[in-house]
């Protein structure tokens, strides 16, 4: 397995933690039978278990992007340092980003986003 495709695999297992993560809080927030239930009435989260959430989410937005991206180097024999440079600010800059926004800390949250949309657009270039 190449070094970038490594690195997919551990952005995958880190969007798996981060669901982990954020059930667990949303359970211990509003109880695992409103999670269980058919969630026809929403439950807004907050505090923690509210950002673990949106932390997850902003990685199911990025994530297919990664993807796509690191899958279309690799078919095209275009993988290199370079993208393996973008898919290491990805990964470090996504679970920067995790951690961080768990922690309620919100302009270094964008900076670490910030540094894993750099990691695409190095993968990107070199693509193009």
């Amino acid at each position: 397995m190449t070094p970038d495709l490594k690195l997919l695999l551990w952005s995958v297992a880190l969007t798996f933690i981060e669901v982990v993560i954020a059930a667990m809080a949303a359970s211990a927030q509003i109880g695992l039978g409103t999670l269980a239930g058919n969630r026809e009435t929403h439950s807004t989260l907050h505090g923690f278990a509210g950002r673990a959430q949106r932390a997850h989410r902003n990685m199911l937005e990025s994530l297919p992007l990664f993807i796509a991206l690191v899958l279309i180097a690799q078919i095209t024999n275009k993988a290199s340092p370079m993208t393996l440079l973008g898919a290491e600010l990805f990964f470090w800059g996504r679970l920067a980003h995790w951690l961080i926004y768990l922690a309620g800390i919100p302009w270094l949250r964008t900076l670490a986003w910030a540094v894993s949309v750099v990691g695409m657009i190095l993968i990107f270039v070199q693509l193009w």
